[in-house]
């Protein structure tokens, strides 16, 4: 018995994704999305979004239940497992997943996000959502004239100390070197900044709240084991992302940080196979441009598949 082949299959429900499948299906190439280990992707884990057009302000989860009934409306079909091998070195395609269920398509969208490197420190996921955050684009608007602190010493973590000015002059940045490791710019601008603390030489052990949020952190430094509290509604951490492309590593070109290489925004190495979202944007990182990526990626696969025709 051969195997019904699909004409797109779509990895990853969050907004890359279901906006992928939304234009997919309303092109009528009848997408199946497979939904992963995570659907929603790191909105699930938001509270209120207040930068998502149209809504002045939305929870996390409901925005990713409305894009999957949209997706679902215009005949989106849904396979709750996650993908755990694939072969694209012909067409169709083939996709394995952890039901051993066996999928052909001769299109892929591959959405399958990121993951934020973690603290691994006690409260750090009970007050995930509730202070604790990695993106001050996104959250910083909701801490203003309070005290914050950002972990890590790049690039991300000098800019989320920059935007945070606009709201609170109460910042300190905690990097666990005895320097920062942002480009001498990044540096320059944060150094020169007197409403900025920098505390070097500390690992953040411990994030305290009260139940419903985040009150302080505990920090201990590397050398002394000195241990101090901080005082902070928000802890922004930026010490860098996780982008899921493990089982892609043998198949498809990615960068020295693992991230889907792409041509043409979307456009991998091998025609028939798009990647949008966080899987290959390391510099954005907003549900509004993974939104965008997706609805490129679909448009894409479209073209393709016609001209196969």
């Amino acid at each position: 018995m051969s195997l019904q082949v699909y004409k797109l299959i779509i990895i990853g429900a969050a907004p890359a994704g279901l906006t992928a499948a939304i234009y997919a299906a309303r092109a009528r190439l009848a997408p199946l999305v497979i939904s992963g280990p995570k659907p929603g992707g790191q909105l699930m884990g938001t509270t209120a979004i207040e930068n998502w057009p149209g809504n002045i302000s939305i929870l996390g989860p409901e925005l990713m239940l409305n894009m999957r009934q949209h997706a679902a409306h215009f005949g989106t079909q849904f396979l709750d497992e996650t993908i755990t091998k694939v072969d694209f070195s012909q067409r169709p395609f083939t996709l394995w997943t952890n039901h051993n269920t066996i999928l052909k398509t001769n299109s892929v969208i591959i959405a399958t996000g990121a993951n934020s490197r973690e603290l691994n420190c006690p409260g750090e996921q009970e007050y995930w959502g509730k202070g604790v955050t990695t993106c001050a684009i996104c959250d910083g608007a909701f801490y203003v004239n309070v005290p914050v602190v950002i972990i890590g010493g790049g690039d991300t973590s000098m800019e989320s100390a920059l935007f945070m000015l606009k709201f609170t002059d109460q910042i300190t940045i905690v990097q666990n070197l005895a320097q920062l490791t942002a480009s001498k710019i990044m540096q320059e601008r944060v150094l020169s900044n007197p409403k900025i603390k920098i505390i070097y030489n500390n690992l953040v052990t411990k994030i305290v709240g009260d139940q419903q949020h985040v009150t302080s952190i505990e920090i201990q430094n590397q050398n002394t084991k000195v241990t101090q509290i901080l005082d902070t509604r928000a802890v922004f951490t930026a010490i860098g992302f996780l982008p899921n492309t493990k089982i892609f590593a043998d198949q498809l070109k990615l960068d020295q940080w693992g991230y889907i290489s792409a041509t043409e925004e979307v456009k991998t190495n091998i025609p028939g196979i798009f990647a949008a979202g966080d899987v290959v944007d390391f510099k954005y990182r907003q549900a509004i441009t993974a939104a965008g990526s997706g609805c490129m990626a679909a448009l894409e696969s479209e073209r393709y598949l016609s001209a196969l025709e």
